[in-house]
């Protein structure tokens, strides 16, 4: 036992869900209860979470009470913790204190939980945070595999495991929250995008003795390969992965032909959808390490509420007539009751035996349908979900049945029925004049799915200064009419949309950009350096300009050994004590990063025509004409209907409001309103000139150089 790592593994707990529904309220919280009682019972090390352990992204006050209460009586006791963390802490939990909850001199916690974050929970809002984070700043969970997406482009990541020992058996636990599917699909296909690093070989423990896992929260099924993660995507070092978001319990390890790991699906520990899926017995995983080889345990949940869950097709029941209504509610009844019977069967304990969930999924093709309500009112105290026992399909006309349909959203019906804005805008055939579709898109779902109020304007401000940029590179401003402006505003529009259409959607999240690029810049000076990088086709690549280092890197789909350097944290109550002299390598996120090349949007036409009102461009109206020369036309003007051209006066368009030809606004000033607006720099040409070559530098590929990762502090 001083050699073995044993680990409860669980997922989707979706803490909250119904908490509003009388019957089902307290279901997810009983099962999490229990899943913390098989921890301690078990006698684990930890308790790893793989994701959705809140079923909200805001989860209520009653729902964190409820979990902090469950994690403080069972997580927080005087009994030891015998592993080590001896990797650097503060890469690993990268909050305000920067190490593991057990080392916390302040706190007894006897049961330490890691959990990543779901696509139900996952971090939101201006300081990019998740409602695990409360919990992190409780010191109740260690929240790891928050990652801050960096880079230009598709964007780029670096992976870094939280290194793990006990005794002679020596675990790199790797953890990926919850990404968007589609734009962690193209991160995986683009070389360098994913960097996963490595322990370093040391005396008397090499690269391969350590015991690699990863918990990630991915679609894994899907009918659309380009919104899921292919197993086939994940480096080949790695030997297990608790995949989470799937909500099927596949607790049983299975192996990736030609990959060489084992994947378990433990599935959510309440059911959310009543599908097929979700009617199987619900388990949790035992997992025990001893240096390379590990044996797992299913343990299945008993405090889960039963759910029985049959499909009829009534063109095959005999004793139904198919213009006789009474015929078809007698059969269904039939069937429900057998399904209820079935139920308490089952139950294990039968003092304690709850209302059962019941779905009866009905092909009526050729019958009439019944009122699902209706029917379930009979039910009401015998069911926990009479409101929708029933549930009626067609068979399509291609021969596909709505079965294979549920399949390939496997689990997750709350995407379904749901219309974004892309739809709606290519059904009514309208065209976007001043906002991207897809950046209006992302900032809706943000908006709407994660409450963020800053949503929409953190859109228009990002796209208006993208314009600003786009225009001022692209032509002196000097020398732009109003009407110019507008056009290459448009034009910028389409270049847009047309970039767009190259990318999935929803590939760029506006909410926090600014603070996330403060905190990338931040993170990377301090905690992360720079490292080599290579994809399949290259071994090693040595960074011009430096040594050759030890370290190496492996790419997302590489599956070489790269040392690493990291020391032990000792600390609180004899835990964690000692010094390590293993090694880890990370890099530097900051170089390499180009500047965006999105092209600018429309959002901008707003604001020329509002500038329009206010102020004026002109030409020299007195004496010589000059070229590119901009002034602001005086208060009083006697030429209202003259035509405005280069050389001559030119009034103030007429704006809301305006009743005369008095501008009320007529004070000069060097530049005009348009000018400071898509300039906001010197007039010299030089300075332009500047920023330019500044610019194609900072495009082009930096050399990368290696350097220790994870050393932290010595072992007191």
């Amino acid at each position: 036992m001083k050699n073995t790592l044993r680990i409860l593994v669980a997922t989707d707990c979706h803490l909250g869900y119904l908490e509003k529904d009388e019957i089902r309220r307290h279901d997810s919280f009983q099962a999490f209860e229990e899943i913390c009682s098989i921890a301690e019972q078990k006698q684990v090390d930890f308790l790893l979470l793989g994701g959705d352990l809140f079923h909200e992204n805001k989860p209520s006050r009653s729902t964190l009470v409820k979990a902090i209460e469950i994690l403080r009586h069972h997580c927080l006791n005087d009994k030891p913790v015998h592993f080590q963390v001896v990797s650097d802490q503060t890469i690993n939990f990268p909050n305000t204190f920067g190490h593991v909850n057990y080392e916390d001199p302040h706190f007894n916690v006897g049961l330490p939980v890691f959990s990543i974050h779901g696509n139900h929970d996952d971090p939101a809002g201006v300081d990019n945070l998740s409602a695990v984070d409360i919990l992190s700043a409780c010191n109740l969970v260690n929240y790891f595999g928050k990652m801050v997406l960096g880079g230009s482009g598709v964007g780029q990541i670096t992976i870094c495991p939280i290194l793990i020992k006990k005794g002679s058996t020596s675990v790199a636990l790797y953890g990926l929250g919850n990404i968007r599917d589609e734009r962690l699909n193209r991160m995986f296909q683009t070389p360098h995008a994913v960097q996963w690093m490595r322990p370093e070989a040391q005396e008397g423990c090499q690269v391969t003795d350590w015991f690699n896992i990863l918990v990630l929260h991915q679609n894994r099924v899907k009918a659309n390969p380009k919104n899921a993660i292919n197993e086939h995507f994940l480096p080949r070092f790695l030997d297990f992965i608790v995949w989470g978001h799937e909500h099927e319990c596949l607790v049983d390890p299975l192996e990736v032909p030609g990959m060489g790991f084992h994947i378990t699906q433990p599935g959510s520990s309440v059911a959310t959808s009543l599908i097929d899926g979700e009617s199987k017995p619900k388990h949790v995983l035992l997992l025990e390490i001893k240096g390379n080889q590990y044996r797992p345990t299913k343990i299945p949940l008993t405090s889960v509420r039963p759910f029985e869950y049959t499909e009829i097709v009534l063109k095959d029941e005999s004793d139904i007539d198919s213009n006789d209504q009474n015929s078809i509610i007698e059969h269904l009844d039939k069937v429900v009751q057998s399904l209820i019977e079935k139920s308490s069967k089952r139950a294990v304990n039968k003092s304690e035996l709850k209302l059962p969930l019941v779905r009866l999924k009905v092909d009526y093709s050729g019958f009439m349908t019944i009122n699902p309500q209706r029917f379930g009112q009979k039910y009401v105290g015998k069911v926990a979900n009479p409101q929708d026992i029933l549930i009626f399909s067609k068979a399509s006309r291609k021969g596909r049945s709505d079965v294979k349909i549920d399949d390939s959203e496997r689990l997750r019906p709350e995407e379904l029925n749901q219309q974004n804005i892309e739809a709606l805008v290519a059904e009514n055939n309208l065209k976007m004049e001043i906002l991207p579709v897809n950046d209006l898109d992302v900032a809706l779902h943000n908006f709407v799915n994660k409450d963020d109020k800053m949503a929409f304007y953190s859109c228009v401000q990002y796209n208006l200064e993208e314009t600003r940029s786009k225009i001022s590179q692209d032509a002196d401003p000097l020398k732009f009419e109003e009407e110019d402006l507008i056009l290459k505003v448009g034009e910028c529009l389409e270049d847009r949309v047309k970039e767009r259409n190259t990318h999935s959607k929803k590939d760029m999240a506006f909410t926090s950009s600014m603070q996330s690029s403060k905190d990338l810049g931040s993170k990377s000076s301090t905690a992360v350096g720079s490292a080599v990088s290579f994809s399949d086709d290259e071994d090693t690549v040595k960074a011009s300009g430096s040594k050759p280092t030890r370290g190496r890197k492996v790419s997302s789909k590489a599956a070489d050994d790269t040392p690493i350097k990291t020391s032990t944290r000792g600390r609180g109550r004899g835990r964690g004590r000692g010094t390590s002299s293993l090694k880890q390598t990370t890099l530097d996120a900051s170089l390499g990063f180009r500047q965006s090349q999105r092209s600018a949007s429309a959002t901008a036409t707003a604001t020329v025509r509002s500038i329009a009102d206010t102020d004026v461009m002109n030409s020299a109206s007195s004496g010589e004409p000059r070229e590119n020369e901009v002034e602001e036309i005086n208060d009083s003007s006697e030429n209202d209907d003259s035509l405005l051209s280069k050389g001559r006066k030119r009034t103030a368009p007429r704006g809301r409001g305006r009743g005369s030809t008095q501008s009320k606004r007529g004070k000069k000033s060097d530049n005009s309103a348009v000018q400071r607006t898509f300039m906001g720099r010197d007039d010299s040409k030089d300075d332009s000139d500047d920023e330019d070559n500044a610019r194609k530098i900072l495009n082009k590929s930096q050399p990368r150089a290696t350097r220790n990762y994870g050393a932290l502090r010595k072992g007191r």
